[in-house]
């Protein structure tokens, strides 16, 4: 509420209805003022009751893999990712940067990685839940799996997000790979 008073929000950007990514728009959906337009995958079942009950959020903006919008000044792409429910990912490009946004998956669809591929992203924001395993987990990446995937997709600076505490005190004895980098609440990214 400090950083973010009545009124300044304009649009969410979802990438699926689970609850670890939906709970903030439970309270938010009883304010006043304009509705808020709420972009994300087509979930006919939504999250709880937030499609029954939506008070001023819009959850009619569903959006396609791969068909390219604009929200606020930003070409907006859709990419398909590898979680227990649909989930998408997101290519955001400005005039300047392209960031691309990956929670919650295991592992890239493969249409998914040739578009990163062949879209060069200067950032790639991704999930990596778990420490090296000698096994793929299901629904989340571990470290393993986040080196293999940007072995072939070449992205110079790397974040993991979504980090369980398991590999929190893994990286308290490890060091992570040289251009990869563990994200944190409040991180900023200043591209050039």
């Amino acid at each position: 509420m400090d950083d973010w008073p009545a009124g300044s929000f304009q649009q969410f950007l979802l990438t699926h209805y689970h609850m670890d990514h939906v709970q903030g728009l439970f309270p938010l959906r009883w304010g006043v003022g304009a509705t808020i337009p709420v972009y994300g995958p087509p979930d006919e079942a939504g999250c709880d009751d937030l499609f029954k009950h939506p008070g001023i959020l819009d959850f009619s903006h569903t959006l396609e893999p791969f068909v390219v919008f604009e929200l606020q000044g930003l070409r907006v792409t859709p990419l398909p990712l590898n979680h227990s429910k649909l989930t998408f990912g997101y290519l955001l490009e400005s005039a300047y940067s392209r960031v691309a946004w990956l929670s919650d998956t295991a592992g890239l669809p493969e249409k998914t990685v040739k578009f990163l591929v062949n879209n060069h992203p200067q950032v790639m924001v991704i999930d990596c839940s778990h420490e090296p395993r000698d096994e793929t987990p299901r629904n989340h990446c571990d470290l393993n799996t986040v080196v293999a995937l940007n072995a072939v997709i070449g992205c110079p600076q790397v974040i993991l997000t979504h980090i369980s505490h398991q590999f929190d005190v893994w990286m308290m004895d490890n060091p992570l790979p040289e251009g990869i980098e563990a994200g944190y609440d409040g991180m900023t990214l200043v591209l050039d």
